[in-house]
């Protein structure tokens, strides 16, 4: 072998050693961080973050950049304008009424979870898993009975004089409970969507731009009836005196909210993002959902705390083809601005 070869070689190793480390060292930091996007309640210090996330680094050694990006709507725009470059790796919050736009602007990327099969069929968002399920709830009016002696009994009820100013909705263009509201109305209303919008008009103190707000809103007694969850009943009975905060139950039914997770297309670390999305349905994630994000769990199984006596389960569920949501946020945003 000649010389001029062995220092080509030579040379050639020189360079492919540290292109080699290199590439290893990407690979270990790919495997170890992890990038979430995630709506506020879920990142607050009262939400399952502050549990779900340190208990998921202990176990697998990855760590998590956590980002909240106000409502469901806010974080799922924000996974959106990113789309090219994405930041994140894991988008939290996508439900039934939003997949059909995440699917649409092709953020998402398929993984079926560890445990798919455990996870019952009707709570299944879509047949390819481009986003898993992980928590659930009914929509449903929120009381204040120490503000208001009479509570509206149907959503028609809502509209009537004795309640002006006594709504507060949230903004379906960026909060999941305001297009869920909106989906519930237009299940019931049909064609008459814009006309009972109209009617609404007057009850509405205002409008949001998340839950988060607008709970706050509720609670600080700015006005005794918000769009929320039959759980959030189960909230106040846990943390305060049971009976003041009630979840109303109408004849006309109510809409389910299933809330999901996905991966993002070209997510910069798709292994620990697969971790997670298996974590997500786990029992020490599921079991903190009651007490934390204030939902069931998908997953069965798992013990609900007492408090939960105070949820009621409507006896009927209404459906939306959510394809058809945003015709019906127009009809009913249109009909607000309408003199």
């Amino acid at each position: 072998m000649s010389t001029r070869l062995l220092i080509a070689r030579a040379m050639l190793a020189a360079i492919a050693l540290p292109l080699a480390l290199s590439f290893l060292s990407c690979v270990q930091k790919q495997d170890t961080e992890l990038t979430i996007y995630a709506y506020d309640s879920f990142a607050s210090e009262w939400g399952p973050a502050p549990q779900v996330i340190p208990a998921f680094e202990k176990a697998t050694g990855i760590k998590v950049n956590l980002i909240a990006s106000g409502d469901s709507g806010q974080v799922l725009a924000r996974a959106i304008d990113e789309r090219k470059a994405p930041q994140a790796d894991v988008i939290i919050g996508i439900d039934n009424n939003l997949l059909p736009k995440a699917l649409a602007a092709d953020v998402l990327a398929a993984y079926r979870p560890k445990a798919f099969a455990k996870i019952p069929p009707e709570m299944v968002l879509d047949r390819n898993w481009m986003v898993t399920p992980f928590d659930w709830s009914s929509f449903a009016i929120m009381w204040d009975s120490a503000k208001l002696a009479e509570p509206p009994a149907s959503l028609e009820d809502l509209t009537k004089p004795i309640y002006a100013r006594k709504l507060i909705l949230m903004d379906p263009r960026t909060s999941t409970p305001g297009l869920g509201f909106v989906a519930w109305t237009a299940a019931v209303y049909g064609n008459d969507l814009a006309a009972y919008w109209k009617r609404l008009k007057p009850s509405i103190l205002t409008m949001s731009p998340g839950w988060d707000t607008g709970y706050g809103l509720f609670t600080s007694g700015e006005a005794p009836l918000v769009i929320s969850y039959t759980t959030s009943a189960a909230y106040h009975a846990e943390y305060e005196k049971a009976g003041r905060y009630k979840a109303l139950e109408f004849p006309e039914g109510h809409p389910v909210q299933i809330e999901g997770a996905g991966i993002a297309r070209h997510a910069p670390h798709r292994k620990a993002a697969e971790a997670f999305i298996d974590f997500m349905l786990s029992d020490q994630f599921q079991s903190a959902l009651p007490l934390t994000n204030w939902m069931y769990p998908v997953m069965p199984g798992i013990t609900l705390p007492a408090s939960y006596a105070a949820s009621p389960r409507p006896a009927k569920t209404l459906s939306f083809d959510p394809a058809k949501l945003d015709a019906a946020m127009k009809t009913a945003l249109d009909a607000l601005q309408a003199p």
